[in-house]
Protein backbone atom coordinates (compact mmCIF):
# COMPACT_ATOMS: atom_id res chain seq x y z
CA UNK A 1 0.00 0.00 0.00
CA UNK A 2 1.74 3.14 -1.22
CA UNK A 3 -0.06 6.02 0.48
CA UNK A 4 2.55 8.77 0.10
CA UNK A 5 3.72 9.70 -3.38
CA UNK A 6 6.88 11.47 -4.42
CA UNK A 7 4.82 14.51 -5.48
CA UNK A 8 3.18 14.69 -2.04
CA UNK A 9 6.58 14.66 -0.37
CA UNK A 10 7.73 17.45 -2.71
CA UNK A 11 4.60 19.43 -1.82
CA UNK A 12 5.21 18.92 1.92
CA UNK A 13 8.83 19.97 1.46
CA UNK A 14 7.75 23.18 -0.29
CA UNK A 15 5.26 23.94 2.50
CA UNK A 16 7.98 23.32 5.08
CA UNK A 17 10.47 25.36 3.05
CA UNK A 18 12.85 22.42 2.81
CA UNK A 19 15.07 21.95 -0.21
CA UNK A 20 15.13 18.24 -0.99
CA UNK A 21 17.08 16.51 -3.74
CA UNK A 22 15.35 14.02 -6.05
CA UNK A 23 16.82 10.99 -4.26
CA UNK A 24 15.67 12.41 -0.92
CA UNK A 25 12.08 12.67 -2.19
CA UNK A 26 12.02 8.95 -2.96
CA UNK A 27 13.73 8.09 0.32
CA UNK A 28 11.32 10.17 2.44
CA UNK A 29 8.29 8.88 0.53
CA UNK A 30 9.24 5.32 1.50
CA UNK A 31 9.89 6.32 5.12
CA UNK A 32 6.60 8.20 5.46
CA UNK A 33 4.82 5.21 3.97
CA UNK A 34 6.30 2.96 6.67
CA UNK A 35 5.29 5.41 9.39
CA UNK A 36 1.71 5.57 8.14
CA UNK A 37 1.53 1.76 7.96
CA UNK A 38 2.87 1.47 11.53
CA UNK A 39 0.30 3.93 12.84
CA UNK A 40 -2.45 2.02 11.02
CA UNK A 41 -1.32 -1.23 12.69
CA UNK A 42 -1.37 0.39 16.12
CA UNK A 43 -4.83 1.77 15.41
CA UNK A 44 -6.05 -1.76 14.58
CA UNK A 45 -4.72 -3.15 17.86
CA UNK A 46 -5.93 -0.33 20.08
CA UNK A 47 -8.99 -1.38 22.04
CA UNK A 48 -11.93 0.96 22.22
CA UNK A 49 -12.48 0.34 25.93
CA UNK A 50 -9.00 1.55 26.91
CA UNK A 51 -8.81 5.33 27.43
CA UNK A 52 -5.92 7.19 25.77
CA UNK A 53 -3.11 8.04 28.19
CA UNK A 54 0.10 10.02 28.06
CA UNK A 55 1.99 7.65 30.39
CA UNK A 56 1.95 3.90 30.86
CA UNK A 57 1.98 4.22 34.65
CA UNK A 58 0.11 6.75 36.79
CA UNK A 59 2.17 9.73 37.93
CA UNK A 60 2.29 10.84 41.53
CA UNK A 61 3.58 14.08 42.98
CA UNK A 62 6.97 13.45 44.58
CA UNK A 63 7.29 16.90 46.13
CA UNK A 64 6.70 17.47 49.82
CA UNK A 65 4.07 19.96 50.92
CA UNK A 66 5.24 23.49 51.63
CA UNK A 67 5.81 24.12 55.30
CA UNK A 68 6.83 27.36 56.97
CA UNK A 69 10.15 26.88 58.75
CA UNK A 70 12.36 29.40 60.48
CA UNK A 71 15.22 30.64 58.31
CA UNK A 72 18.62 32.04 59.15
CA UNK A 73 18.78 35.24 61.13
CA UNK A 74 20.55 38.03 59.23
CA UNK A 75 23.47 37.97 61.65
CA UNK A 76 23.93 34.21 61.15
CA UNK A 77 23.75 34.53 57.36
CA UNK A 78 26.30 37.35 57.27
CA UNK A 79 28.63 35.82 59.89
CA UNK A 80 30.99 34.21 57.35
CA UNK A 81 30.72 36.93 54.68
CA UNK A 82 34.05 38.49 53.70
CA UNK A 83 32.46 41.97 53.59
CA UNK A 84 29.18 43.36 54.94
CA UNK A 85 27.55 46.73 54.32
CA UNK A 86 24.18 47.83 55.77
CA UNK A 87 23.20 44.27 56.76
CA UNK A 88 23.90 42.95 53.24
CA UNK A 89 26.68 41.07 51.49
CA UNK A 90 29.17 43.50 49.97
CA UNK A 91 30.44 42.37 46.58
CA UNK A 92 32.82 44.02 44.12
CA UNK A 93 31.19 46.26 41.51
CA UNK A 94 31.12 44.55 38.09
CA UNK A 95 29.30 47.26 36.14
CA UNK A 96 30.52 50.78 35.63
CA UNK A 97 27.01 52.24 35.92
CA UNK A 98 26.08 54.43 38.84
CA UNK A 99 23.35 53.09 41.11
Amino acid sequence: MSAITRDEVAHLARLSRLALADDELDHFAAQLDQIIESVARVREVAAGDIPPTSHALPLTNVFRPDEVRPGLAPDDALAAAPAVEEDRFRVPRILEEEA
